[in-house]
């Protein structure tokens, strides 16, 4: 009588759980995003936009980080004097090159939602015009 393998069984079972998981919270996340940016003033609305292009921003940063070696091979402390302070610094860059030199991403996403807004709108009479 041969023995199961269950054990990758069990990682792939954990894999689709995670998966489905992951979509349910999702799409939760993404009917509730739906439900308030509805209601949401135009302030409301760039404000929401500028703060995912800083976060996009910040992202972009952090890789590029990534690819140089700043303290060098010397001293260990100054290594984690930069480690902590990098983070906050890399968020501030970002926030503050969304604000004074914006890629533009956020006046795009401000503008798609817009739409999205006025098509899902159904409160809207098309018919005041003809009057």
């Amino acid at each position: 009588m041969s023995t199961i393998d269950t054990s990758n069984m069990m990682s792939i079972y954990s894999e689709y759980a995670t998966q489905t998981t992951d979509e349910a919270a999702a799409e939760r996340l993404k009917s509730a995003a739906n439900a308030y940016y509805t209601k949401a003033s135009d302030d409301e609305l760039m404000d929401a936009c500028k703060q995912f292009e800083s976060y996009f921003l910040e992202q972009v940063f952090k890789q590029m980080a990534k690819t140089v070696n700043i303290t060098g091979d010397g001293d260990k402390s100054t290594s984690n004097l930069v480690d902590f302070f990098k983070d906050n610094t890399i968020a501030e860059l970002a926030t503050q090159s969304t604000e004074n030199n914006s890629l533009g991403l956020a006046q795009m996403l401000y503008e798609q939602m817009k739409r999205n807004i006025g098509d899902t709108d159904t409160s809207v009479d098309t018919d005041s015009s003809d009057e």
